[in-house]
């Protein structure tokens, strides 16, 4: 009896050591699709399929151990089992997918949050890391220079990297909130927080970083015009605003009024939108590159 209970002791143990993954449907049409598609898949409502994975969540989330969440796309899924030639109409394929996903696709870390809230978090997720693949593509097709042979997509991501470093150098201490917008054949958006203490460097996500300098370095080899926006926060102060437009591969300080103008104007009808209370708009300030980092054709 007392060994009995030891195994299961220590089984209960090593439960806690083995991470869980949880593929979601976050869509309702995703999960009609996966109804419709497959009869081993017996969910039969997408509301009451997201309550279950909430109780399914809590409970593995009471017995320990690391969970992750991963964006189930059944288009991914069919793909998938063509490839692998598994049968898509088995749990068990399903699960295999779920695993993949977890590794390589769009997933965030259970810490607690109710379904409602993990949904647009996986969404985010998915939106960036399709984001940052597809500019990643784009540079990766530029090739090389034709004046001195560099390859054309790591330059700019370098010299891309460089400004970001001088950006936050520039901006100073403070929490520092940067959004860069190019348009390509698709609109490309990136978002980057950062945190600088007075005194070193400043602290911000990897991959973050790498997401919005991808973006940024495809604005400076196309040449396409775009922006890029910068809110710091400090305490006991106002947020300061500043502004820059992307014009030929370079990053041109906007006025103080072109920065006022774009925060204060709806970006759909056009209209003028109130200014926000404790909030300084001020013109942006220089980047200009130096010669490390030539223009390349």
């Amino acid at each position: 009896m007392a060994r009995t209970a030891t195994t299961t002791t220590m089984r209960r143990a090593l439960r806690r050591e083995v991470p869980s993954t949880v593929g979601l449907l976050a869509d309702e049409e995703d999960f009609t699709a996966m109804r419709r598609r497959y009869r081993s898949f017996t969910h039969d409502d997408h509301g009451t399929y997201l309550r279950q994975v909430d109780h399914l969540l809590k409970d593995l989330a009471r017995h320990g151990g690391h969970t992750t969440v991963a964006l189930f796309d059944p288009e991914e899924y069919a793909e998938y089992c063509t490839e692998t030639g598994l049968d898509p109409d088995t749990p068990d394929s399903r699960s295999r997918f779920t695993a993949e996903i977890a590794a390589t696709g769009a997933a965030v870390t259970y810490t607690g949050q109710p379904v409602d809230r993990l949904v647009p978090l996986l969404v985010h997720r998915a939106v960036r890391q399709a984001t940052w693949e597809y500019a990643t593509m784009l540079l990766a097709d530029l090739g090389q220079c034709a004046d001195c042979g560099q390859d054309i997509g790591r330059a700019t991501f370098d010299q891309a990297s460089h400004l970001l470093t001088r950006l936050l150098e520039e901006a100073g201490p403070g929490t520092h909130h940067l959004v860069c917008s190019v348009p390509a054949d698709e609109q490309l958006l990136a978002v980057l927080h950062a945190d600088r203490p007075p005194t070193g460097p400043a602290t911000l996500d990897t991959t973050e970083a790498a997401e919005f300098v991808t973006v940024l370095a495809v604005g400076i080899a196309l040449r396409t015009p775009g922006g890029l926006v910068l809110r710091t926060t400090t305490p006991a102060a106002p947020d300061r605003v500043h502004g820059w437009r992307l014009d030929q591969g370079l990053l041109v300080p906007l006025t103080e009024a072109e920065v006022f103008n774009a925060y204060c104007t709806d970006a759909d009808t056009g209209e003028p939108l109130a200014p926000e209370p404790g909030v300084d708009y001020r013109a942006g300030f220089d980047i200009t590159p130096d010669d490390d980092h030539p223009t390349h054709h």
